[in-house]
């Protein structure tokens, strides 16, 4: 029964892998499927206080959900290699659904709330890359380019609308509301995955060829692959941070300096934030095309390092301009955001394309741990009283680490 219901069969034709309708359908289960992957940065402070959490266990609850993601995502997408994707996802989708309903009807402190949030990111493992994979798979050039930025922005509209949807929908039914919300959508995806995604098994194990499940040593000697992975390695590092501070930091800046009555709140302007970035990896990966992907993520990283030095000290600014500076330095991170990893998947022996892309996310979301752990314990550090230098070197720690991942990038990718 429950084979049956997982491996549901499609009822009517579904749109033929790599077409326009197919890519569509991947894009939209895949914003269901995250659209509450952000609700609790997006309700942080609602938990910090409620919950009476330290900044640095606020950073565990938010980092926990990338190194959930970072241990299973290789199993997972390795595994994409042998088996229908389709599997993986719709087992993706339902731990997805489980885990928001936890939020919404059990969760009331520190350790439920860990475990949910390592069962949401296992759920995002096994629905990230392997929707990634299903679209970029059947397709090749700058098709395959396009329709991984696609899948970018379908992403990135989900974050966006996560922040503003928390927002609106925790004042107006509460937190766990929220969650309701999230799960429904999750379920969603499930549905359309069931429906478009292909049953086939694929065609490295129809050929019969093998070899380890974990095996990246292949991957690890494909010096062109290693050099995006380390790229997206940092971006998300950075992203990560500024996505689960970034409404904690607005809010406490309006607090504690005030803010024109006109000003939205600062969910509101997270969302703003997002939509830019948005737009602007599109406007990245279309520019790598054009001017060569290595020379665009190059210049975005070193502005986005030079932004992060800047932006916590912007918790002293007026609130207007603190939010300003929060919407450019989120900009600058999401320029490169679709060409790094549309550099991976070019990059990646079509064989080895999960086990790559597996690789690939490991990395990315170990980075993505450290980063909200790592603003917590600055936070705490500091303390209280020292709020301005708490968030300068908190933000501040991620020019380092964007510094070290471009000096990588420009050795690893030196021709």
């Amino acid at each position: 029964m429950a084979s049956r219901f997982l491996f549901l069969p499609r009822l009517r034709p579904a749109p033929e892998p790599g077409s326009n309708g197919f890519v569509a359908g991947m894009v939209a289960a895949q914003v269901l499927v995250q659209i509450g992957a952000f609700a609790l940065p997006a309700l942080l402070p609602d938990f910090i206080a409620g919950w009476d959490l330290s900044k640095t266990e606020a950073g565990w609850l938010v980092g926990i959900f990338f190194a959930a993601y970072m241990v299973s995502v290789p199993v997972l997408l390795a595994l994409t290699d042998r088996v229908p994707a389709r599997r993986v996802y719709l087992a993706a989708a339902v731990c997805t659904c489980v885990s928001h309903l936890g939020f919404a009807l059990w969760a009331d402190g520190f350790w439920w709330g860990m475990a949910l949030r390592a069962l949401a990111g296992i759920g995002w493992a096994g629905a990230y890359m392997p929707g990634l994979k299903a679209i970029a798979d059947p397709l090749s050039g700058v098709a395959q380019s396009r329709a991984v930025t696609m899948h970018a922005a379908g992403v990135g509209l989900a974050g966006a609308g996560s922040f503003l949807i928390a927002g609106l929908l925790g004042a107006a039914v509460g937190i766990r509301g929220v969650f309701l919300f999230g799960a429904i959508a999750a379920a969603g995806a499930f549905l359309i995955a069931a429906w478009i995604m292909p049953g086939a098994r694929p065609a490295r194990v129809v050929q019969g060829r093998g070899g380890a499940l974990l095996d990246f040593r292949p991957v690890l000697r494909n010096r062109a692959a290693m050099g995006w992975i380390a790229g997206y390695c940092v971006h998300t590092w950075e992203l990560a941070a500024l996505r689960a501070w970034g409404v904690t930091f607005l809010a406490a800046t309006i607090a504690r300096n005030g803010a024109p009555d006109w000003l939205p709140g600062p969910a509101v302007l997270f969302t703003a934030a997002g939509l830019v970035g948005i737009a602007v990896s599109i406007t990245g990966n279309e520019l790598a095309q054009k001017l060569g992907r290595l020379r665009v993520v190059r210049t975005a990283m070193l502005t986005a390092a030079a932004l992060s030095l800047l932006a916590g000290w912007g918790t002293a600014l007026p609130a207007i301009a603190a939010a300003a500076l929060m919407i450019v330095w989120n900009a600058a991170i999401y320029i490169d955001s679709s060409a790094l990893t549309a550099g991976t998947v070019q990059a990646a022996d079509p064989r080895l394309r999960g086990a790559t892309m597996g690789l690939h996310s490991m990395a990315g979301y170990g980075g993505g741990f450290f980063g909200p752990l790592g603003v917590g314990l600055a936070l705490d550090i500091a303390g209280a009283d020292h709020p301005v230098i708490g968030w300068g070197i908190g933000f501040g720690h991620i020019a380092l680490v964007t510094l070290a991942g471009f000096a990588v990038l420009r050795r690893v990718t030196r021709t």
